[in-house]
């Protein structure tokens, strides 16, 4: 993080960074056209694709960096991205171990 006249700003991965990164976060996907990986998770029903995304919810928020996602009954789909960063930032990859955890993942 860089701290700006008192703004806290992200930087951006480089491009090894993100490779390296990324490599330790099996199934999150590049997003074609954005600087964003994304991944897809199936839970048995509504209230536990819900009960997901509220431990997601509470991560999030403590970490000040919110997920893009949606929810359809039990598919939750979440894309990560660094919007002040303009790309993937070590947000991204810490926030992306934190929800395959919850998941049940890695």
């Amino acid at each position: 993080m860089l701290v700006a006249q008192g703004i806290t700003m992200t930087e951006k991965l480089t491009d090894e960074e993100r490779a390296e990164a990324l490599g330790g976060l099996p199934d999150w996907d590049p997003v074609v056209g954005r600087e964003a990986i994304a991944k897809s998770f199936r839970f048995a029903d509504f209230n536990a694709a819900f009960g997901f995304m509220s431990r997601v919810a509470l991560r999030a928020e403590r970490a000040d960096h919110h997920p893009e996602w949606r929810n359809t009954y039990d598919l939750v789909e979440i894309t990560l991205t660094s919007h002040d960063a303009g790309g993937l930032s070590r947000k991204d990859i810490d926030l992306a171990h934190f929800i395959d955890r919850a998941a049940g993942g890695t």
